[in-house]
């Protein structure tokens, strides 16, 4: 993602601002003269040759900090003790950081989520961005959208690509070339995936950060919720299936994949907490192209509708999953029996309830009971179709609307943007 070019644009700002080179000190704490010597002495010995003050402080660029054992506790003893510097840090390895972060408790940690890229980034990186007028809630922005009779341009190539691409910028890149081999790229960003986001992390994340006794029986469990992908979990049939995993090891390796940023769980909606946790979760990928990369597809799911409409649920999901993260909105999906509804944006003033579907014409009961229990939700139901047209749910009957799934996603690209230049106070 490009985490050391970023540190080294910080570098080249540093100096065009004067900052003296001696105050700039960069570390790779991954080389073998540096991964043994703790931490805080090697910031000591920094700080004593070059006379660091909290008028003139060191900035210190430590490249793979997980490396350096203990890193989180002496950065909390760096900031309660006001040691004179000032530090970047990166980490090839998410599931090391998030732990780091957890062991060293409450403090001054602030978790920024930066989701891979949206609909709406991989437009603008092709050159073909679609403006939205834009609301303060994705419940307002959906509803202005309809009002300025917004039509869909023709983004059904764009999408397609995108959902089988992933939300990586750099295999994205190829698709900026209008005369790009589609299918060459494709494969060759699932190659990219999997050797990337999954390997790295089923090999040698995840085991070092939490010391995985049995990585293949992970990778196991990984590609068994690749193939129930929005259905909704059963320990006790993906542990028959694993050879008798049991619950607390199903619970736990479910943890460290959510931890490391491959899957997230939605869980069902009711009218209390209790419930809430008690009943089925459904399991979506954070990045839909992976999963197609874990269970090695290609272009397979392309010819293949019911799997495209499995992978265009986790797109949207995964989307409404990013500004969940920004807004600090929860996220369900709902199922009674036969009646599913997914996934729910459960905003505290503008909830919004979707149903995804391949065709318009998919039924809307279960939105419509969804609707009749939970009143709160009417006039913000829509049934959402990569073929449908823009009604607005409270001037359709029953109070469910129907959208078109583009339009569904630039908007929620559109809305997670604005969250997180609110949380960064751009």
């Amino acid at each position: 993602m490009g985490k050391t070019t970023a540190m080294y644009q910080m570098v080249a700002h540093l100096l065009r601002e004067g900052i003296p080179p001696r105050r700039l000190w960069w570390l790779r704490l991954d080389h073998p003269l540096l991964i043994e010597v703790p931490l805080g002495n090697l910031v000591r010995s920094i700080l004593d040759k070059n006379r660091a003050s909290a008028e003139e402080p060191l900035y210190l660029f430590l490249d793979e900090l997980t490396y350096a054992r203990d890193w989180d506790l002496w950065f909390k003893t760096f900031y309660d003790e006001d040691w004179p510097v000032r530090i970047a840090g990166t980490s090839s390895s998410t599931a090391a950081l998030r732990k780091g972060k957890g062991e060293s408790g409450v403090g001054p940690w602030e978790e920024q989520y930066l989701q891979p890229y949206l609909f709406t980034e991989f437009l603008e990186l092709v050159g073909h961005p679609v403006p939205l007028p834009l609301g303060d809630t994705l419940a307002q922005t959906i509803a202005a959208a309809i009002e300025t009779s917004w039509e869909s341009p023709t983004l059904a190539i764009a999408r397609r690509r995108f959902l089988l691409t992933g939300g990586f910028p750099e295999i994205l890149l190829p698709f900026k070339d209008p005369a790009v081999d589609e299918v060459s790229a494709l494969l060759n960003a699932q190659r990219i995936l999997r050797s990337d986001a999954l390997e790295r992390a089923i090999d040698k994340d995840i085991p070092q950060a939490f010391g995985v006794d049995r990585p293949m029986l992970l990778e196991r469990f990984l590609y068994t919720l690749a193939g129930r992908v929005t259905g909704v979990l059963s320990p006790t049939t993906i542990g028959q299936a694993l050879d008798g995993m049991s619950q607390p090891t199903f619970d736990r390796y479910l943890s460290y994949l959510e931890r490391a940023f491959l899957v997230f769980t939605l869980p069902n909606y009711s009218g209390g907490e209790a419930q809430r946790q008690r009943r089925g979760r459904k399991p979506y990928f954070v990045d839909g192209a992976v999963r197609n990369a874990a269970l090695q597809r290609g272009i397979a799911p392309l010819p293949d509708l019911a799997e495209m409409g499995l992978l265009t649920e986790n797109l949207a999901a995964a989307h409404l999953h990013a500004l969940a993260q920004q807004s600090q909105v929860r996220l369900y999906h709902w199922r009674d029996r036969d009646d599913e509804v997914d996934p729910v944006f459960d905003h505290p003033e503008l909830p919004l309830a979707f149903e995804i579907g391949s065709s318009w014409r998919h039924s809307m009961a279960g939105l419509r009971r969804f609707v009749a229990r939970y009143p709160r939700f009417a006039g913000r139901a829509y049934l959402v179709a990569p073929d449908a047209p823009a009604v607005r749910a409270s001037a359709a009957d029953g109070g469910v609307g129907v959208l078109p799934l583009d339009l569904l996603l630039l908007a929620v690209g559109a809305q997670t943007e604005r969250e997180l230049q609110r949380r960064l106070a751009v």
